[in-house]
């Protein structure tokens, strides 16, 4: 007698990654170039592979965690269990800040690059209007449906990385290598403007909310996860590393600071690289990507507020309990989009300052504490007690370079 059996495909590796990569690559990226400029390539790839590390492992450190307790609890659950109802408040307040401050980033990103696509097509739409208007859109399409923001982010995503690879293989086809090793500055300094390049890297690895749902995804499975994250977050880092290639390649370094002081925002940074480049199809390719970047962005983090104010506030998934959620989700940023639309620069930097809390130093407390509490039957993240309290460190850190860099106590290239 024949004995039929069926065998359960796992989902694939690829999945995994293409969530942590697609989570952390957006438009927060085009902040790198401007605020990295002080530093410069070499120094900047420095902060960016230190970075990466302790986001690495603090995301590891939340895995380590979450695998002490059952499928589908959320950060939320399992920092109140471990570290108290303080931490969590702390905690929840930290990612609400987080998600509004991006929010609004995002909304000033849109403003500015929609402005400069119209005026490429001779049309003068201002920055206010083009934001207000996006963002209205965005709202509407949240207010629909999850499903309604998944199909428009597929779409979006799949165009962002075609015109991605398009634009970047000819912008590394004109690097410039007497721009990128600063040949006209004889006599450079980078090193004092390394430290205030921290809080920005670090926002440009923020995944750690998705931890718990790569445990929905793949169960149990440590060694599946782990990879997920570790190629994720290789496959961000060698992205940012071709776009600093890319920018620094081509535009002089005294020419960000004419950058810094219009605002940061996409559309300057767009029109730099347009100026020295000379080429109308790489300009074309520059606002295409430039647009599907914010749009895909936008998306991903107004849907996350989104959730967590509904979660938060106890609104039900009727039509009109989505509208006091998209209200609530929606109105803030824009009020401050139409009041500071250049606010792009300013906005990722607290966004970084916020995200030491949820990133780096609950990820540390926790991991100590389950620890104490469970062992690690599962899986333990390497290093022991040192690394705990190198990425506590990270996050203290960076919490403090934002500050003195708030206070004017930071060099600042100018």
């Amino acid at each position: 007698m024949a004995t039929l059996t069926t065998t359960q495909t796992s989902p694939s590796l690829l999945g995994g990654v293409v969530i942590i990569g697609g989570t952390i690559i957006g438009a927060g990226m085009f902040s790198l170039p401007v605020v990295m400029s002080g530093a410069w390539f070499f120094w900047s790839m420095a902060a960016l592979v230190f970075t990466w590390f302790c986001m690495l492992h603090s995301g590891l450190m939340i895995l380590e965690a979450n695998l002490n307790y059952r499928i589908g609890s959320s950060f939320d659950t399992i920092t109140k269990d471990l570290l108290g109802k303080g931490w969590n408040i702390v905690n929840g307040i930290s990612i609400a800040f987080v998600l509004y401050i991006l929010t609004y980033a995002y909304i000033s990103a849109s403003g500015s690059i929609l402005h400069h696509t119209f005026a490429e097509m001779s049309l003068n739409v201002p920055a206010r209007a083009a934001g207000f208007a996006f963002a209205l859109l965005v709202a509407f399409v949240v207010w629909l449906s999850t499903k309604a923001v998944s199909r428009m982010t597929a779409i979006v995503l799949g165009a962002k990385v075609i015109t991605f690879f398009l634009t970047f293989g000819s912008l590394l086809g004109h690097v410039q290598p007497a721009t990128l090793f600063n040949v006209a500055e004889s006599h450079a300094s980078y090193t004092p403007y390394l430290l205030m390049t921290l809080p920005f890297c670090l926002a440009s690895f923020g995944y750690h909310g998705n931890v718990p749902s790569l445990m929905k995804y793949y169960g149990k499975d440590p060694r599946t996860i782990v990879k997920c994250l570790i190629y994720g977050t290789l496959l961000a880092l060698a992205l940012y590393s071709v776009w600093l290639l890319g920018t620094m390649g081509n535009i002089p370094r005294p020419e960000f600071i004419g950058i810094a002081q219009k605002g940061g925002n996409i559309d300057v940074l767009v029109q730099a690289l347009s100026g020295v480049l000379n080429s109308r199809s790489l300009d074309l390719l520059l606002v295409v990507f430039s647009n599907f970047a914010v749009a895909s962005s936008f998306l991903g983090v107004t849907l996350g507020l989104f959730d967590y104010l509904a979660d938060l506030f106890g609104f039900d998934d009727s039509a009109m309990g989505r509208f006091k959620t998209a209200l609530l989700t929606f109105v803030p940023p824009i009020v401050g989009g139409l009041l500071y639309p250049n606010g792009f620069l300013y906005a990722i930097g607290y966004a970084g300052l916020a995200a030491t809390i949820w990133a780096a130093i609950v990820p540390a407390l926790l991991a100590r504490k389950s620890r104490e509490r469970f062992g690690s039957p599962k899986f333990r993240v390497w290093g022991g007690k040192p690394m705990i309290v190198l990425i506590l460190l990270f996050g203290v850190g960076n919490a403090l370079v934002h500050i003195l860099s708030s206070f004017n106590l930071l060099p600042v290239y100018q």
